[in-house]
């Protein structure tokens, strides 16, 4: 496939200000910028654009990949319905830093050059930048885009001059590019297109050169209608200190079956014909979770390695029931204590008591109503008794579930 082709095939084009999508088949130079200004980690969210960006690097682009440390102490207004809170000079520095080791984690063995728009945006005077910046955009194309339009009509939040100006300094981000770069085209998601207009209208303007932008749609749950890429905890970082590896394989295994091939074109470099089959062996047998197990490994070797991946994956065989939790070494054990509520039960201990004790259940009624209902598991067999037996425990370790999903499930050990 040529690139046009591939992404089109993944469905990775949304807007962009070319004609031709043959025109990305000509290798040039893009760049991707990341936002620093929220926290430390990227999220899977951001993940589907750094993808993008991968792919037009193994199709000969050469990449330019910016971490906004300038950008971030301003913030993006983009997708928020009222102004952020400053961060600190300090707290910028620290995301910076983590966003920038991840980056390259997912960019090793590719040359790539990475910048920071902190290091020309720190000398440049306010005078300057209106003049040689400002004096090229109109207030009315500006106050006209979705994002700002929304902040300033009826109900909206409203916006801050310096959040106003967060497109402008964008644009001069890609004028700054394309003079020390070569940068002729900037790729993102689609909730960052209005800010991406401001760069190729400055280029032309100052240089009298074309240069283009590229948009990725949205990944959506199809499941739920919502933005991908969330948790019942929240965000799913790259970051294992905020998503351990084993949370963030368990993300992809539990992924929706309707959105799961997208998200495998969208998420992992696999080519067509071997995705054609994943989904082919998938549809013949949904509950094995073919095409999610595959996912999931994919996604999490990319992002945390072929060894994290690997243990991920047997964490998880003991944490669904695949495999006896009695059987696990001490290694296994650690990361199921950390992923899993741990519950010390003595013998002839009630069910109803350790599924409260778990969180497992919200009252002595609503315990005594999953047992009934035939919803509570102890490795894996259904119960329907009031006390714990001698011979649900092997080796002093059991585990409890609620439902299908192994957040609902605890890790019992002899008291």
């Amino acid at each position: 496939m040529t690139l046009s082709e591939e992404l089109q095939w993944r469905g990775q084009i949304k807007d962009k200000t070319f004609d031709d999508l043959t025109w990305l088949d000509t290798p040039r130079t893009f760049y991707l910028g990341a936002d620093c200004q929220s926290a430390d980690s990227l999220t899977i969210g951001n993940l589907a654009v750094f993808m993008m960006a991968r792919r037009l690097k193994k199709h000969g682009w050469n990449a330019v990949l910016l971490v906004g440390g300038a950008t971030s102490l301003i913030g993006d207004p983009g997708g928020k319905e009222s102004e952020r809170d400053l961060k600190s000079r300090e707290e910028i520095e620290h995301n910076v830093a983590g966003i920038r080791e991840q980056v390259e984690s997912l960019f090793n063995g590719m040359e790539f050059t990475l910048v920071d728009n902190y290091d020309w945006f720190k000398d440049i005077g306010y005078l300057e930048f209106l003049r040689d910046v400002g004096k090229h955009y109109s207030m009315t194309e500006l106050i006209q885009r979705d994002f700002i339009a929304n902040r300033m009509g009826e109900g909206g939040g409203g916006i801050s001059y310096a959040e106003f100006s967060y497109s402008l300094i964008q644009g001069y981000d890609y004028w700054h590019l394309y003079k020390n770069n070569g940068v002729v085209l900037q790729i993102g998601g689609s909730d960052q297109w209005g800010n991406m207009l401001s760069g190729a209208p400055l280029v032309r303007k100052k240089e009298g050169a074309e240069v283009h932008a590229l948009s990725m749609p949205l990944v959506i749950n199809k499941a739920t209608g919502k933005k991908f890429g969330k948790s019942e905890e929240g965000a799913v970082w790259l970051d294992p200190t905020k998503t351990t590896p084993t949370a963030f394989y368990q993300f992809w295994i539990n992924a929706d079956d309707e959105g799961v091939e997208d998200y495998l074109k969208i998420y992992t470099e696999l080519e067509s014909a071997e995705i054609d089959h994943i989904m082919d062996a998938h549809r013949s047998d949904r509950a094995a979770r073919h095409a999610q197990t595959h996912l999931a490994r994919e996604v999490t070797r990319l992002v945390h390695g072929e060894e994290a991946a690997e243990f991920a994956a047997i964490v998880t065989d003991y944490l669904v029931g695949k495999t006896p939790v009695a059987t696990a070494d001490e290694q296994v054990m650690e990361v199921i204590r950390q992923e899993l509520p741990v519950v010390n039960v003595g013998y002839g201990s009630n069910v109803a008591d350790v599924l409260i004790a778990a969180g497992l259940a919200s009252s002595l009624t609503d315990a005594r109503r999953l047992i009934a209902d035939n919803a509570v598991a102890i490795n894996g067999v259904k119960v329907n008794r009031d006390h714990f037996e001698d011979s649900d425990f092997e080796n002093g370790r059991a585990m409890l579930r609620k439902g299908r999903k192994y957040k609902d499930t605890a890790l019992l050990e002899r008291a």
